[in-house]
């Protein structure tokens, strides 16, 4: 599904909006609300948003459990960290215990960090379906880049053919080449995925990842094609220049 967004405000409301339904979802039928945060821009008026009034009161943030899609290796208190971000904007100004903060321990390095990561998602969450399936998200909340990476899997990126792990190291461009991120496998068993895209120059990727040939290897946001009525694309004006109105109403 896609929807339109005039702007960044709309697109927050709108995003802030499947943030209560998913949780409220979540919370009746499993007591607890499994949400994967992201890192970027875009995501930051949605965190401003969620914590004011009366935002704040319409999320159980009490049964909350947060994780993150990927994290650059850095310390928790480096500029570039997804962690830092969200901390900041979401995580401090509401008040939500340490023990249910799961962030991804980046700072020991990418592939120690993958493995402790795996182990946390599996303690927290359990057991997946099926033989060694991740355990689902109950909302994964993603970014696209300019180049139609979503978390840290990048174009040609080895991560894009892992199928057994759940969290793996990841190369990334630089300043942050070094990167975790959750697999193919954990996008695709997320109850809901919530793809938030603005800026114009991000307008030609989505197109192509909308619309072209599917090649994930290039294009790695087309993993999420496949999630049908379980992907919400929230994309902003500028970030739909190149698409056309079919391209909603196929997709809405």
């Amino acid at each position: 599904m896609l929807r339109r967004c005039a702007g960044l405000e709309e697109l927050g409301r709108a995003a802030a909006e499947e943030v209560r339904q998913a949780a409220a979802a979540a919370v009746a039928a499993r007591g607890r609300f499994a949400l994967a945060l992201s890192g970027g821009e875009t995501p930051r008026g949605l965190y401003r948003l969620l914590v004011t009034e009366p935002w704040r009161g319409r999320v159980d943030w009490e049964r909350a459990e947060l994780f993150w899609g990927d994290e650059r290796a850095v310390p928790p208190d480096d500029p570039g960290s997804n962690y830092r971000l969200a901390e900041a904007e979401l995580i401090r100004p509401l008040g939500i215990p340490a023990g249910r903060v799961h962030r991804i321990p980046a700072e020991r390095g990418a592939a120690a960090a993958a493995e402790e990561y795996e182990r946390e998602l599996g303690r927290v969450l359990g057991p997946g379906a099926g033989a060694g399936g991740p355990p689902p998200l109950d909302l994964l909340l993603l970014g696209m880049g300019p180049d139609g990476h979503v978390a840290s899997l990048f174009p040609g990126s080895a991560a894009l053919a892992e199928r057994r792990r759940w969290v793996v190291p990841a190369a990334g461009p630089p300043p942050w080449p070094e990167r975790v991120t959750l697999t193919a496998p954990v996008l695709a068993a997320a109850r809901r995925a919530l793809v938030l895209v603005a800026g114009a120059p991000k307008a030609e990727a989505l197109a192509a990842v909308l619309r072209g040939p599917r090649d994930p290897r290039r294009l790695p946001a087309q993993l999420l094609l496949d999630g049908g009525e379980r992907v919400l694309w929230l994309v902003d004006q500028s970030a739909a220049a190149r698409l056309d109105a079919r391209d909603a109403e196929t997709r809405s």
